[in-house]
């Protein structure tokens, strides 16, 4: 009894300092949140420990951008690696039920054996009527036995098949889900990291043109201090939806971080891809931004988006890195608005950061 008020005191300890730290940054409370800082209290996971103070001590403070970055790359993942053990032992016991079943069918296959030359050699010997009725009738229900065993086996395998099946369709949706962002439904950081390094790899190979966009929403900032974080996320799911309908195909779209996002174009060169981009930048100032809880119609939302195009002898960082001098141009130039590598924005805007 003591041990487990002990337990509940150094829980709720734990508790209070989660609230407290999301109290005094004037986070919201929300479950993802509060589980950074729980995790936080307990101390168990040093890195995320370190990253926070690092950030704290360089900013005062925590963005969503931060906050983001840290549980996908210090939190979700072990979550995921929990889900994928408990899969993997489903899979190994299923495995073992498996050879467990074999084993009594290769035991009943050896008592078959016997009982077959066992009959053999007591047949060539029978002298009468009776002895060979007995033989045949001791054969049947050794026969009828491995009948039974071989039905059972065969069950057993069919049913194990449909269960290893559902399990790789449960790893296949795990590893799904960790290559999605869940509040917009795109690829996340992971996938966008994964799928830019293949598909500038691929470029290079074959030769053919690839373009990149970087997309960020403008003022998200004061969306977020205006009308609270929910609808800072509606705003997130409304770009996301645009680049949902209006990227298609071989195209990869992903929520690159915080309020930015990314499009990787394969097989598309520099203007095309601006009429692209430009597509996208309609679609997202067309939608109307209405508040759920009271109908308020608050406005349109517009987003600035940089372009950059693959050349000989780039790599992916050179590729991004360009992709967001052009995204800082189109903010620095006015918002709501595309700029490439060819726009002379992009060329003051390049110079005067190396000034």
């Amino acid at each position: 009894m003591v041990k487990l008020l002990d337990e509940h005191e150094r829980t709720m300890a734990f508790a209070q300092v989660a609230l407290g730290q999301i109290r005094s940054l004037r986070q919201t409370a929300i479950p993802r949140n509060y589980e950074i800082w729980y995790v936080y209290a307990t101390g168990y996971n040093a890195p995320l420990n370190k990253i926070i103070n690092e950030t704290l001590a360089r900013s005062g403070k925590l963005t969503e951008a931060d906050l983001d970055h840290i549980y996908e790359t210090y939190l979700s993942h072990i979550k995921t690696t929990e889900r994928i053990d408990k899969v993997g032992a489903r899979v190994i016991g299923e495995i073992d039920d498996v050879i467990k079943v074999l084993g009594d069918a290769l035991a009943m296959t050896g008592s078959y054996d016997a009982s077959l030359s066992d009959a053999t050699k007591k047949l060539s010997s029978a002298e009468s009527r009776e002895q060979i009725k007995s033989i045949v009738e001791t054969l049947l229900h050794s026969t009828s036995e491995m009948r039974e065993t071989n039905k059972a086996l065969e069950d057993r395998l069919t049913l194990s098949r449909s269960e290893i099946s559902n399990l790789q369709q449960s790893l296949e949706a795990i590893r799904a889900e960790s290559l999605t962002d869940p509040l917009t439904g795109l690829g996340n950081r992971k996938y966008f990291d994964r799928m830019i390094d293949m598909a500038v790899q691929g470029a290079l190979a074959s030769g053919e043109p690839l373009s990149l966009l970087l997309v960020d929403i403008d003022h998200f900032k004061s969306f977020n201090d205006s009308y609270g974080h929910l609808t800072g996320d509606q705003v997130l799911r409304l770009v996301g939806l645009s680049l949902k309908q209006t990227i298609k195909g071989q195209d990869i779209t992903a929520r690159y971080g915080g309020e930015e996002f990314a499009v990787v174009l394969p097989n598309t060169a520099l203007r095309q891809a601006l009429t692209v981009a430009d597509h996208i930048r309609r679609a997202v100032m067309a939608k109307e931004l209405k508040k759920k809880s009271t109908g308020e119609i608050l406005g349109r939302v517009t987003i600035s988006v940089g372009v950059s195009m693959l050349k000989q002898g780039d790599d992916t960082d050179a590729l991004i890195e360009r992709a967001d001098a052009c995204l800082y141009a189109a903010k620095r130039n006015g918002r709501n608005r595309v700029i490439c590598e060819a726009d002379p924005e992009f060329t003051v805007e390049t110079h005067n950061r190396v000034a």
